[in-house]
């Protein structure tokens, strides 16, 4: 059977165009590796850590903005492979589709109808089977991993580094997580908070895949939670409405419909995010009546991931971008309540007052600074880190600081976007050089 590209994207890179017979299960997944290169050209990578150095993270410890949101970055947030963050609730399929993109096993690997994986275990490229305990990893400064000490022990305890020599994990490194509990046992204690884990993972990765049960849509409280630590991340989020093949194709049209309506509940934005439907494992297809959809969504998804290892350098560019946003209206937010605290008398009383009229704050920043309402970090969360803070050690406004990242934005990360075409066109050459795509017949 001939597959036709069903989009322009897809036509427009000849190395995606081949054929296969529709009982050739995997065999999409098969190719997948060479479809992934690891990205060579740092020169914008290393103009990102000299702007951050040099202009954004001075900024950054004069307001103690790591005290309020992340941790400083190093040169291996920088320079790490892009991540892919699978997440869903248990039996969702999460573990047998990562085995399914690497076409083998990797180490902590269990699956099962019950909740099987109970730690977050990142699958990373090396010369054979091996895995790295939790409280060795933060301890390893080759790894972008050091800040998720801060979760503790029973954390640490549930996290592991597990490396496999599959080609794929030369381009890109997965992350498989515990599977999110429903009814009853969401209420057992982990030992750790699982949304800032979450969180925490989310602010680094490229691609959040977000993965459903065809038979099982619900949403569960922990569930939710997880998803609303992602905001702020939405252009990361994908959907995957795994196992659609134990549905025929009028039950999934249901299903479908059911899952977007589920969906619109919990992300409150006006669109939802790309839904990729199929079976993304190896076992026969039980309904084949969508094997052309499923294939279609398949090769959808793959060049998604494909397209990281291109697009890596432009998301760094962006993070880098979205987070010194944060860290100035952090700093305006910090000097303005200092600017209206007393010298002497009555500080705790217009301490809590600050607190109480913190949105205040925002409004006249808005518009003071021309600032825009969505650089605003959630006011919920800065209060209770504010009612925890001595407002005494906070500096005053910094004129020559943030002129420092206004110049960062202005100019250095002007210059460094002009090169991002020239790093892409040379990562094509690097994709074409690679093996051409075999025909299958």
């Amino acid at each position: 059977m001939q597959f036709k590209p069903h989009c322009r994207l897809c036509q427009s890179i000849p190395h995606l165009q081949f054929r296969f017979k529709s009982s050739d299960r995997g065999k999409v997944a098969d190719r997948f590796s060479w479809l992934l290169a690891e990205e060579k050209n740092t020169g914008v990578v290393d103009g990102l850590k000299k702007a951050y150095r040099t202009k954004l993270l001075p900024l950054e410890k004069h307001y103690s903005f790591h005290d309020f949101h992340s941790p400083p970055l190093d040169d291996t947030d920088f320079d790490s492979l892009p991540q892919v963050l699978v997440i869903g609730q248990y039996s969702t399929g999460k573990s047998s589709m990562i085995k399914y993109l690497l076409r083998t096993d990797y180490p902590g690997i269990r699956v099962g109808p019950e909740p099987t994986t109970d730690r977050f275990i990142i699958v990373s490229h090396g010369d054979g089977h091996h895995v790295v305990p939790g409280h060795a990893l933060v301890m390893d400064s080759t790894k972008p991993f050091a800040p998720l000490s801060k979760f503790g022990s029973s954390f640490l305890n549930r996290l592991q580094l597990s490396s496999c020599p599959s080609p794929v994990l030369s381009g890109i490194s997965l992350i498989d997580t515990p599977g999110i509990l429903s009814g009853e046992k969401q209420r057992q204690d982990r030992g750790y908070d699982f949304s800032e884990v979450v969180e925490w993972f989310a602010e680094r990765v490229d691609v959040i895949l977000l993965m459903f049960d065809a038979h099982k849509l619900d949403i569960s409280d922990e569930f939710r939670s997880s998803i609303e630590a992602m905001k702020g991340h939405e252009d990361k989020i994908r959907i995957v409405l795994n196992k659609a093949d134990m549905v025929d194709h009028q039950e999934l049209m249901r299903v479908y419909g059911a899952l977007m309506w589920s969906l619109g509940k919990v992300f409150n934005t006006p669109e939802v995010a790309r839904v990729y439907i199929g079976s993304f494992w190896d076992e026969t297809l039980r309904y084949d009546i969508n094997q052309k959809l499923f294939d279609a969504e398949e090769q959808d998804l793959f060049q998604d991931l494909h397209s990281l290892t291109r697009n890596s350098t432009l998301r760094k560019l962006n993070d880098l971008i979205k987070r010194a946003r944060l860290v100035k209206v952090h700093a305006l937010i910090i000097a303005d309540v200092k600017s209206q605290m007393p010298m002497f008398i009555g500080k705790e009383q217009k301490k809590k007052e600050l607190i109480e009229k913190l949105d205040e704050t925002y409004t006249r920043i808005q518009k003071e600074y021309s600032v825009p309402a969505g650089d605003f970090p959630e006011i919920a969360r800065m209060r209770k880190i504010l009612e925890s803070s001595d407002f005494n050690n906070f500096p005053q406004l910094n004129e020559p600081m943030l002129g420092a990242v206004d110049d960062m934005m202005r100019l250095d990360i002007t210059e460094l976007m002009k090169k991002i075409p020239q790093e892409q066109y040379m990562q094509d050459k690097i994709n074409t050089k690679s093996s051409s795509v075999e025909e299958l017949s």
